[in-house]
């Protein structure tokens, strides 16, 4: 291993891009790939499931983004409330602000409610904003931050989002920190250089991994009905947990889920959950739909094993 020991694979674009090597030095380079991407070679697994390359706990978020009306979320929660779901995931809804009260007051303590933003700092004259501390008011637990709808249309940047993680974490809300590319930055080969500058922006500003959860979500296949593959996704995830090892620690590389969104339904989530690095999902109109969120919240079990 001695002759591989200083080889490391770049990330220059999408995919890893490596010098050709003889039989050799291909054997060896294949086992220390094995080494060095797949983190969970060395872990004892925390439970019986297959393909779970990190040790957190199956995460499943439902967006609801900017939809809704008091009946429908009425009816919504109902359908949540009646729904079985799998013990061992963690389930969180983040319902549009005026209804945070609503959901918050009518849902199972088995569901737990995010928001969908929140302001950088302690709350003022910031006409329109939310603050952390009115959403602890509330009793959520989670804030989505990041989101490609943040970034790409209200035009928040990397730094601002990254401040507004810090201070969230600062007073105790858990962080849902998305990143993701641009069709064109896809296209590019730029899809590792933009999520791994999104996560240096979030690495910078927080104090601690202990409470985020990443979310990555190409934009291109947000409410587009396009997915990723299982593999484009996975690959994704391997270089963001990588990054994580090198640049923050093994420990909460081990530790920090990471989840997918992106066109994720009841009929995709089972693939999708099978891949190792895949660790939940943020879901965005499938969670609008009880029985269908339920299904991808369910989905866990495509990774169980027989212990």
């Amino acid at each position: 291993m001695a002759m591989v020991s200083t080889y490391c694979p770049q990330f220059s674009g999408l995919r890893r891009s490596c010098p050709k090597l003889d039989n050799s030095q291909s054997q060896c380079f294949v086992q220390h790939i094995s080494s060095q991407f797949r983190l969970s070679s060395s872990r004892k697994p925390c439970r019986a499931v297959v393909a779970m390359a990190g040790s957190g706990k199956f995460f499943v978020g439902g967006n609801w983004k900017c939809n809704g009306t008091k009946d429908s979320i009425t009816k919504l929660v109902s359908d949540l409330n009646s729904a079985k779901l799998e013990s061992d995931v963690d389930v969180v809804v983040a319902p549009p602000f005026v209804y945070l009260d609503l959901v918050k007051a009518s849902l199972t303590d088995r569901i737990e409610v995010s928001a969908q933003n929140s302001w950088v700092g302690k709350g003022g004259a910031f006409t329109g904003e939310i603050s952390v501390e009115q959403i602890k008011d509330l009793g959520c637990k989670w804030v989505i931050l990041g989101h490609s709808e943040r970034r790409h249309i209200i035009g928040e940047d990397d730094q601002f989002i990254g401040k507004k993680a810090a201070y969230a974490l600062s007073e105790g809300l858990g962080v849902i920190a998305c990143i993701g590319e641009l069709l064109e930055e896809r296209e590019a080969g730029k899809t590792f250089d933009v999520c791994f500058q999104q996560l240096k922006a979030f690495a910078d500003a927080v104090p601690s991994w202990d409470n985020i959860v990443i979310a990555y979500e190409p934009v291109w296949a947000i409410g587009t009905g396009k997915v990723a593959t299982p593999e484009q996704a996975q690959e994704v995830h391997v270089a963001v947990r990588d990054w994580l090892k090198k640049n923050v620690s093994e420990e909460v590389a081990s530790k920090t889920r990471i989840i997918y969104g992106g066109s994720v339904n009841g009929g995709n989530c089972a693939e999708l959950a099978k891949k190792e690095d895949i660790d939940g999902f943020l879901v965005g109109g499938a969670s609008l739909k009880g029985p269908e969120f339920a299904t991808i919240v369910n989905s866990v079990t495509a990774k169980k094993v027989a212990a």
